[in-house]
């Protein structure tokens, strides 16, 4: 997701991490976010920044929250006391939970910035051709006709079409077959006390966040210790981060536990469900079928909110495209995206409706919004024969 998105596993982190470009790959479901706590309401843990004592030539089996004499450091042990006090949690379990972490060199180099100097051009094109492509709209059609009872279930449930909660589990894991096998307490005890780019204190903050609602998924038997994700902590089919774990995920199958690594019925319900808390609105297209002036430039203001009208855009040139109708849209704000082929000065433009920016909360990029709903049109058109 360049920190936006290396490696395609990070789900709902580019919700919470921002800074990116919205018209770029975003990567940590959520884009590294400027933000000091999650927007879900989780309570903040408040300790103060600390100085990264680690780096990416520390061996793998390093401890990542221990002073040399094997105490926690006094940065974690703030933290972890916070976290017991706030959330009536018990300390001892958590403690010996972080005394075991490890860090993880590779997790810290692969969310590292790019060296000064590198410019990496933003292409919609080569990011669309990673995901909407012939391997994943094939494995996508055989993920939606093992699962079409589940995915009509959630859509009728939530109000998110099937195509588009097959798309998304498509773009994050292939369908639960790349779900990342980084132990997520060692990445975000990483990312959260070692994060690798100390000039930015609010990602580190994040992380932290993340780590204390990791934990407390644990202390509340929902998560296992041993859980695996993304090198960001990342969790499962859908790439939920442990934040959206906790507010967003649903136990599908009302077992009373909610796995969203080997459950498929959980995982296709808890992005139905994501969706729908972040704007999903039921029969609403993704994309407005609108035809633009022959130079849109001047409609994109690159936000993640859709806020001009069609009344506006009619009036700016826009018009409805043969045999369209304004019905059921056109009372509601939209967006001009733009998909940009930097390289060659050019871009592609499309009128994005709330629904389209409620993608965007799954991660903050019009690339990955946009991938998303082409994919599921792929998948759409091929279930349908």
């Amino acid at each position: 997701m360049f920190i936006c998105r290396r490696i395609l596993q990070l789900g709902t982190l580019s919700a919470l991490l921002a800074g990116c470009s919205t018209t770029a790959p975003t990567a940590p479901s959520t884009a590294l976010s400027a933000q000091t706590a999650p927007a879900t309401g989780a309570a903040p843990i408040r300790i103060g920044p600390s100085t990264p004592t680690l780096g990416p030539d520390t061996p793998d089996d390093a401890p990542a929250v221990l002073t040399a004499s094997g105490a926690l450091r006094p940065e974690v042990q703030s933290f972890v006391e916070g976290l017991a006090a706030e959330r009536q949690l018990p300390l001892a379990p958590m403690v010996s939970a972080l005394e075991g972490s490890r860090y993880n060199p590779t997790v810290a180099r692969l969310i590292a910035p790019s060296p000064p100097g590198k410019k990496v051009w933003r292409s919609w094109l080569t990011y669309r051709s990673r995901f909407v492509e012939p391997k994943r709209i094939g494995w996508g059609v055989e993920f939606y006709n093992e699962n079409r009872d589940l995915l009509n279930q959630a859509a009728q449930r939530f109000g998110v079409p099937a195509p588009i909660i097959a798309s998304i589990i498509g773009v994050e894991t292939l369908y639960g077959r790349n779900m990342g096998n980084f132990r997520v307490l060692d990445a975000l005890a990483t990312l959260a006390f070692d994060y690798p780019d100390p000039a930015k204190p609010e990602r580190a903050t994040m992380f932290r966040g993340q780590l204390a609602d990791f934990l407390t998924l644990v202390m509340k038997d929902k998560l296992e210790l041993e859980t695996r994700g993304s090198y960001a902590g990342a969790i499962g089919m859908p790439q939920f981060m442990p934040t959206s774990v906790m507010h967003y995920a649903v136990d599908g199958d009302a077992n009373g536990h909610i796995d969203l690594t080997n459950n498929t019925q959980d995982a296709i319900m808890s992005v139905g469900s994501f969706l729908a808390q972040h704007g999903w609105q039921r029969g609403l297209p993704v994309f407005a079928p609108v035809a633009l002036p022959a130079d849109p430039t001047a409609l994109v203001d690159g936000g993640l909110e859709p806020k001009q009208s069609w009344n506006t855009l009619s009036a700016a040139g826009a018009r409805l495209q043969p045999g369209a109708s304004s019905e059921g849209w056109g009372s509601q704000p939209m967006g001009v995206v733009d998909l940009v082929e930097e390289a060659r000065g050019t871009a592609q433009y499309r009128v994005g409706t709330p629904n389209f920016f409620a993608l965007t909360k799954y991660n903050r990029s019009y690339f990955y919004a946009t991938s998303v709903a082409d994919l599921a049109t792929e998948i759409e058109a091929r279930v349908a024969r």
